[in-house]
């Protein structure tokens, strides 16, 4: 599996290189990198330092924006989702300047490669933020995420089976894990059936039960030529294969699991969820009303109504493919953007080790 390098690292036209600190042979010290991703319905920033063993985190941002929304039916982003996705990305732009980022990549994912007003917007984007963004391709963000998320694979597992469920798209990767050596993408497969294009599809606001059924066996319908195909099952049952899920719904369903108040990164990233707690967390949600998951100190109002959505894909992968337990991941393109951008900065210089 080959994740693709920065094609043109973006630096912003207000980059300045303040502050330099150089080493004994006079190389620049100052580098910080940053990654971007505007999703469906999230706008994330992550900017850091590089080190040897991967990157350290100097600041974040995330926001709702609701790219997508209206776009199941209309094919278009709407002039609203388009403000609020511009408004959170002059506010990444700034933070941008202020950390002195000089290497940098920011991307969009299915919204904007399937909106027929994709183009127009990125033009937008960079005329009224100075950020050029670039709508990758399917495969390449399965990639991303995956490069991502591969230190919470356990290596000794032959087979993993991963998968992204966002707000536009859920992309689900069947991967070869070799020692001392990037990793095999045996299969992969994107369907259009994210956490906002489900909701609207089968009911929006409100999924009602038979609605939920119906769509947990139509997303079955289109992954078990997938499993047929790779006989993933058969395999996940020998105890040969691993899965891991990333993006809100899994982290979600992670965290009301452990009854947090308030969602909490630190505890969710890296946690293991067994197959019986996934269930009865999703027949819980599922079968709430709308204020009764907004109660949840992990979902609040923003996210209830995306959240049934969100269960009934993750139910349809869980009943295909019925594992003992989930590794859940809050991590993905982002990380695996500053994956690769400081392996570019620590070819041309050297830099410590990430702190433990």
């Amino acid at each position: 599996m080959k994740v693709s390098a920065p094609r043109q690292p973006s630096r912003h036209p207000s980059h300045r290189r303040r502050g330099r600190r150089t080493n004994r042979n006079g190389r620049d010290q100052s580098t910080v990198i940053a990654a971007l991703d505007l999703g469906t319905n999230n706008c994330r920033l992550l900017v850091a330092r590089p080190r040897k063993n991967g990157f350290s985190v100097i600041d974040g941002y995330s926001r709702v924006v609701r790219l997508g929304e209206g776009m199941a039916f209309s094919g278009a982003m709407s002039d609203e989702a388009m403000d609020r996705a511009v408004a959170a990305l002059k506010v990444c732009a700034d933070r941008i300047r202020r950390r002195n980022v000089t290497l940098g990549r920011y991307v969009a994912t299915e919204a904007c490669r399937q909106a027929e007003n994709g183009p127009e917007f990125v033009a937008r984007v960079r005329e009224e933020t100075g950020l050029n963004l670039e709508a990758i391709p399917s495969r390449e963000e399965a990639e991303l995420t995956l490069a991502g998320c591969l230190p919470l694979l356990n290596p000794n597992i032959p087979y993993a089976l991963t998968f992204d469920v966002g707000g536009g798209s859920a992309e689900i990767l069947w991967v070869l894990l070799r020692p001392h050596e990037r990793p095999q993408i045996l299969g992969w497969i994107s369907l259009p059936c994210g956490v906002v294009t489900v909701t609207e599809r089968y009911g929006k606001p409100e999924i009602a039960p038979d609605a939920y059924r119906r769509l947990v066996s139509d997303i079955q319908a289109q992954l078990r030529p997938f499993d047929e195909t790779h006989r993933i099952a058969e395999t996940l049952a020998s105890g040969r294969a691993q899965m891991l899920g990333t993006a809100g719904t899994v982290t979600t369903i992670a965290g009301v699991n452990m009854g947090l108040e308030r969602y909490n990164r630190s505890v969710v990233d890296g946690c293991w969820l067994g197959m019986d707690a996934v269930h009865e967390v999703m027949g819980k949600l599922v079968y709430a009303s709308f204020d009764e998951r907004a109660s949840f100190g992990c979902i609040g109002r923003n996210r209830a109504e995306l959240v049934v959505a969100g269960c009934g894909v993750l139910e349809a992968i869980c009943r295909t493919w019925p594992a003992d337990r989930i590794r859940v991941a809050d991590r993905g393109v982002r990380e695996g953007i500053l994956l690769s951008l400081s392996r570019q900065a620590l070819s041309q210089d050297q830099y410590p080790p990430a702190p433990s």
